[in-house]
């Protein structure tokens, strides 16, 4: 004799761990965390092994990154924001929190873009110039990745109706704005100012 259970009474989404799209943000940050770690510890060994470093006379010129650094920090503010808006499923608040953090987004894209500028060292020139670049791209990958996903979802919030799993969807995609705003701060650290710590 079988038994039913009544599941009608049981809400259709829910927020972080209660839904496996979490899980999924969850375990792709533990993946791209530890690329960050394995790159930041290839930079940490060959520091170790060359005492020469950073092997640069000239070394990366901070102001953009900085610049950007604090940009990544104040868009916290919008960003914490918008995620209580979302879980309280507020659409106009959501909307015009989403149109604010796209254009976060296009400016620490821009300014990225403009930091390249300033990096002071190819690719190609030395162990130090490699890491550097590599650190730099790894990152603007996470920033280019997460700006687009959020314009594409800033549109689908005009242009469709949404329901309580988009707004989940727009809530896994601003709590990963805080890992790309986490993430940079060692990187930052790696790029400008411990070359500048052991240089002295």
């Amino acid at each position: 004799m079988s038994s039913k259970i009544d599941v009608r009474h049981l809400p259709e989404f829910a927020f972080e761990h209660r839904m496996p799209i979490w899980w999924g943000t969850a375990f792709f940050m533990v993946i791209e965390g530890s690329a960050f770690l394995m790159t930041l510890t290839a930079y940490a060994y060959l520091a170790s092994q060359n005492p020469d470093w950073p092997l640069s006379r000239v070394l990366p010129n901070p102001w953009i990154g900085s610049l950007l650094l604090g940009w990544l920090v104040i868009s916290e503010v919008p960003n914490t924001w918008l995620k209580r808006r979302i879980k309280r499923c507020e659409l106009d608040p959501t909307r015009i929190g989403m149109v604010i953090m796209s254009l976060v987004g296009l400016i620490a894209v821009g300014l990225r873009f403009f930091e390249f500028s300033y990096i002071n060292v190819r690719w190609d020139s030395n162990a130090f110039g490699s890491m550097i670049w590599a650190l730099i791209f790894l990152h603007t990958t996470h920033i280019l990745v997460d700006v687009a996903e959020t314009l594409v979802m800033t549109a689908m919030a005009f242009l469709s109706p949404l329901n309580g799993r988009r707004f989940v969807d727009l809530s896994e995609n601003a709590e990963y704005w805080d890992f790309v705003v986490l993430t940079w701060i060692p990187v930052y650290l790696a790029i400008y100012w411990i070359p500048r710590w052991m240089a002295h």
